[in-house]
């Protein structure tokens, strides 16, 4: 694996004391995001509260310890996505603030016909319709924000780098291997947390559209890290003893192992049965496999080796004999007649007329979807099917446009990493991180997979690694942080 060169660092070091705890602070991040998808998708009020407390710890503790200068170079890199969250999160805490009636009217007129339907008479009111939804929504994003710039802030090397990757992997392998388990043990309850079980797989996640959500970006990092480590194309043509060599030193040096941890991903993916996390997947891959042929300055044979192998091998193989005709089935009977969630969307879409500049605040969608709510519709929803109609409705929709500028500039740092950068495992990162990001733009459009904690926080992380991808690692500054 090629890692850039660098000269020494002219920053001064600080005492050990303060390296070892900045060394803890890494290793309980990585526990914390093996942690995180165990408890339900940490989309219990315990479960988040842990994600909480442990991810505000961790950032307060490597802030303190970290000098202001050597804060100011490591983060100057990642600037615009530090400060773009920053600020929609400052939004956020202004949805709770009281403002005067008057003002809040002049923004959003329905707002203060709903609380004061609710009973809610003051000459000072919130943007947030519902201030505990709001607060506990704040808070989750909050935390979303600290395990971010805490990445930002510890993954100073190639060391790190690997580590938060194959922590990444451990934790997505694990559940496709539990999920693949249980959904092919015919057991009535899951081993753990005791939820009802059928064919379907769905991990220690609650929604199996979550846990094919939380697949597709394991899935991602994984095949980024494989990409990472493929050999260049030799000139002259490999002799027999050459070809088992580099085979004996592939099965040593893991790629074997990521092999198969790809392959359990890939059928319990397919055991899902989710149609859109399937085609946002294939859809993510294809697209950035183009892009990879496309921008990588060292292109290989095994590059196009490996995505036929996932695309071919596993998904008409290992998805064949797995129940891939099953999703294909599912996809071909889905018509607008008979999904229901596009009718809930059309609902959804008259909320965001009412409420299109600032929004009803975090988690407003379960207050205020009743307003709308036709009598066609029994059921009760507390998120709707598509996360960008939730963002719009619940932030309103220059604040969603925000959120999407920055997330699509994040694509575009993956991208550029590709062809720019020198690094081979910087260049795999920028294919992973690209990859995960297309692949959630496509799945959120026809589900809430930002509103479950353990996806919503791995995608922050995937938003962070693509800005270390093209900006990061450059050289050996800041040792400080460094173990």
């Amino acid at each position: 694996m090629t890692i850039e060169n660098s000269g020494k660092s002219k920053a001064a070091v600080t005492p050990l004391d303060n390296s070892s705890i900045l060394q803890g602070c890494y290793y309980a991040l990585l526990a914390l995001i093996i942690w995180l998808p165990i408890p339900l998708g940490s989309n219990r009020p315990w479960a988040w509260s842990i994600m909480e407390v442990v991810s505000f710890v961790i950032l307060a503790i490597v802030v303190a310890r970290i000098p202001s200068k050597a804060f100011t170079e490591q983060i100057r890199a990642y600037w615009p996505l530090a400060l773009g969250m920053l600020l929609f999160l400052l939004y956020q805490f202004i949805q709770l603030v009281p403002l005067p009636v008057n003002f809040v009217k002049a923004l959003s007129p329905n707002t203060v016909l709903v609380q004061q339907h609710a009973n809610i008479s003051s000459d000072w009111l919130s943007i947030a319709v519902d201030s505990n939804q709001a607060i506990i929504a704040t808070l989750k994003a909050c935390s979303y924000f600290a395990v971010m710039l805490s990445v930002l802030l510890l993954v100073t090397d190639f060391k790190r780098l690997k580590y938060l990757l194959i922590a990444i992997i451990i934790a997505c392998t694990w559940q496709g291997f539990y999920g693949a388990i249980m959904a092919l043990s015919g057991q009535e309850h899951s081993f753990f947390w005791s939820m009802n079980n059928n064919s379907t797989a769905n991990g220690s996640f609650i929604y199996r559209n979550h846990f094919a959500n939380f697949l597709i970006m394991g899935l991602a990092v994984g095949l980024g890290y494989l990409v990472a480590t493929l050999d260049k194309d030799s000139i002259d043509k490999p002799s027999r003893r050459e070809r088992a060599t580099r085979w004996l030193t592939s099965l040593v040096s893991g790629k074997a192992a990521l092999r198969i941890a790809l392959a359990i991903m890939v059928i319990a993916l397919v055991l899902s049965r989710s149609r859109m996390g399937n085609t946002a997947f294939f859809v993510a891959l294809t697209i950035t496999g183009v892009l990879a042929f496309i921008l990588l300055r060292q292109k290989s044979k095994s590059l196009g080796i490996l995505l036929i192998s996932v695309l071919i091998i596993d998904t008409f193989i290992l998805g064949a004999y797995f129940g891939i005709d099953k999703v294909k089935t599912r996809i071909e009977q889905t018509t607008v007649a008979n999904e229901a969630r596009i009718d809930f969307n059309e609902y959804s879409w008259q909320l965001v007329e009412l409420f299109p500049r600032v929004g009803t605040g975090g988690g407003g969608y379960y207050t205020v979807f009743p307003l709308v709510q036709g009598e066609d519709v029994n059921a009760f929803l507390d998120h709707a099917h598509n996360d960008y109609l939730q963002f719009a409705i619940e932030y309103g929709i220059p604040a969603t446009l925000w959120l999407g500028i920055i997330v699509m500039v994040s694509l575009v740092q993956g991208i550029i990493a590709m062809r720019r950068r020198r690094s081979k495992m910087l260049q795999g990162l920028g294919f992973a991180t690209t990859l995960a990001i297309i692949g959630m733009l496509l799945h959120i459009s026809v589900d809430f997979n930002l509103q479950a904690p353990a996806n919503a926080a791995y995608f922050h992380i995937v938003l962070a690694l693509a800005w270390i991808a093209n900006n990061g690692l450059k050289s050996k500054k800041a040792r400080i942080l460094k173990h």
